[in-house]
């Protein structure tokens, strides 16, 4: 009954195929038949598998060792060689021939057979124990005596980790010897300070660098405290109590503690066992670790943060190859894309920790294995990132290109407003009137903004300055009292004084020339 009469303006509600519904029709239908839903069977065989980003695409050969396969199980045979030689001394009977077959066979891993057992056993420590058996038959009654499975993986977890930390330090040295150059270098250059991402009192381009040299200084100090502080789980059994062992030894404690020793000393570890344990070493040292990488990740977007603004600015370039494109579309474009891909990949490791930290809390009494998935993700990501990171840092700082005329003129903008009290005080010492003065300038001071702001001209105030007579007390030295030199405090000295003090010190270390001699196994390209 609510319904209204159709009228003769209204239209009938039909659907009408226009001529250019029909074109759109037929253009979807053609490309349809050139983009089936099934993909062909036999097309791009080789590329039908994800494809980790950041092994494929970012991560060193140096790193990606760290944490390879033929690192992992070999070092698992280590141990084992560790733990029967260990024995041995101790008295358990095995022999001199079943070690030196264990030790012959440390690099002959049969990976598919391995693989197989594992099936077999769902398990993947036995898959190992049993391919290394095959490779060195008369060892396999005494491989893995006494052990639990977190003997082979949390220590293994422990060397990678003291490995891949050591190759983090070697590159953050080398990066705070390549930024020490560019300090010294511009540390006289006059460059406007921030706050608040507004004009503020001057510093210097070397200043600059410093305060990101000091952010990977505090990280090298971290990392050196986390390797010196870093324990071997050792030999403690599958609750941590040593049962197994106690046992092996007949019940005697001395031997128990001595194989622990004895195994941490001979993988590198000496007095360096952690003191006690459940059945895996506590996830809080995965934490510091990871908190640890997260703190160069932050220092690492923190500098290429600011490079990014400075990009913008044309003061500070990173480095840009002869042939490189910034843009597909915008062909004058110089992108900052390395200082772009450190913040994207220190984003991801920023973000690690969290991780770590759920999983520390969430372990029920001697352990659960819910840690293991994301362990085995975020522990070598978060080297292999942070690896990438520091490559980046380096070469980023080693190709820095300052356009001192640009940043003078970004200077030389700001200045004349910073420049107002000395002019002040200066005319006042000649005998002028402060207050008179001090209404002057503010008066030039808010018709030159004017200019600036509403006009889009350069910053007229020192001419306004140099034309009343009220100032003529230092019209002849005018442009000597606005020498950027003046203005930037103690930013040169700073500089000498941190690279004396706190720099050289660490690059002239003996331990850290060599360091600094090594030449990494990869570039970056892009």
């Amino acid at each position: 009954n609510n319904q209204q009469p159709t009228t003769n303006n209204q239209q009938p509600t039909t659907t009408m195929a226009t001529e250019s519904d029909n074109h759109e029709t037929s253009t979807t239908a053609s490309f349809s038949n050139t983009s089936p839903d099934v993909f062909p069977e036999d097309s791009l065989k080789d590329y039908r598998e994800y494809e980790h980003p950041l092994v494929k695409r970012y991560a060193t050969k140096e790193m990606s060792f760290v944490w390879s396969p033929a690192m992992k199980f070999t070092t698992w045979r280590k141990l084992w060689v560790a733990l029967a030689t260990a024995e041995r001394e101790l008295g358990i009977e095995i022999t001199d021939q079943q070690i030196e077959e264990m030790k012959s066979k440390i690099y002959d891993v049969d990976f598919d057979y391995a693989a197989e057992k594992e099936r077999e056993f769902r398990h993947d420590v036995m898959g190992h124990v049993h391919a290394f058996g095959k490779e060195a038959p008369s060892a396999m009654p005494i491989i893995h005596l006494g052990a639990t499975s977190c003997y082979v993986g949390d220590n293994t977890d422990i060397i990678q980790i003291r490995e891949a930390l050591y190759l983090i330090q070697r590159k953050l040295v080398q990066t705070l010897g390549t930024l020490s150059e560019f300090a010294q270098k511009y540390k006289d250059l006059p460059t406007l300070g921030f706050t608040h991402y507004q004009p503020a009192q001057l510093t210097t381009v070397g200043k600059r660098c410093t305060l990101w040299m000091q952010d990977l200084l505090l990280d090298l100090t971290r990392i050196q405290r986390e390797i010196d502080d870093l324990p071997m789980r050792g030999v403690k059994g599958t609750t941590g109590t040593q049962a197994s062992f106690l046992e092996l030894f007949n019940g005697d404690h001395d031997k128990v503690k001595l194989l622990n020793a004895r195994v941490c000393q001979l993988m590198g570890f000496t007095d360096k066992c952690i003191p006690v344990s459940g059945q895996t070493y506590t996830r809080k040292i995965d934490y510091n670790i990871l908190s640890t990488l997260s703190g160069i990740a932050q220092s690492a977007y923190k500098m290429c943060g600011d490079l990014r603004l400075l990009a913008n600015l044309k003061e500070v370039e990173e480095p840009f190859a002869k042939t490189q494109i910034g843009s597909s579309a915008m062909a004058y474009k110089r992108n900052p894309m390395r200082s772009e891909r450190v913040c994207s990949l220190a984003r991801y490791v920023m973000g690690l920790p969290d991780a770590a930290a759920n999983t520390h809390a969430s372990q029920w009494f001697e352990r659960t294995l819910d840690d293991s998935a994301i362990r085995r993700i975020v522990l070598p990501e978060g080297f292999l990132a942070t690896d990438v990171i520091l490559n980046l840092l380096a070469n980023i700082a080693d190709g820095l290109h300052v356009w001192p005329n640009v940043v003078k003129a970004h200077v030389m903008a700001e200045l004349p407003f910073m420049s107002t009290e000395v002019i002040l005080m200066e005319c006042v010492k000649a005998g002028g009137d402060r207050q008179l003065l001090h209404e002057a300038i503010r008066v030039h001071s808010m018709d030159a903004g004017k200019v600036v702001k509403g006009e889009g001209k350069p910053n007229d105030l020192l001419e306004r300055i140099a034309n009343d007579t009220l100032f003529h007390a230092i019209h002849d030295k005018l442009h000597e009292l606005v020498d950027p030199k003046l203005f930037v405090g103690r930013a040169p000295q700073q500089v000498d004084e941190f690279l004396q003090d706190h720099i050289q010190p660490i690059l002239q270390s003996k331990e850290n020339q060599k360091l600094l001699s090594i030449v990494s196994q990869d570039g970056v390209h892009v």
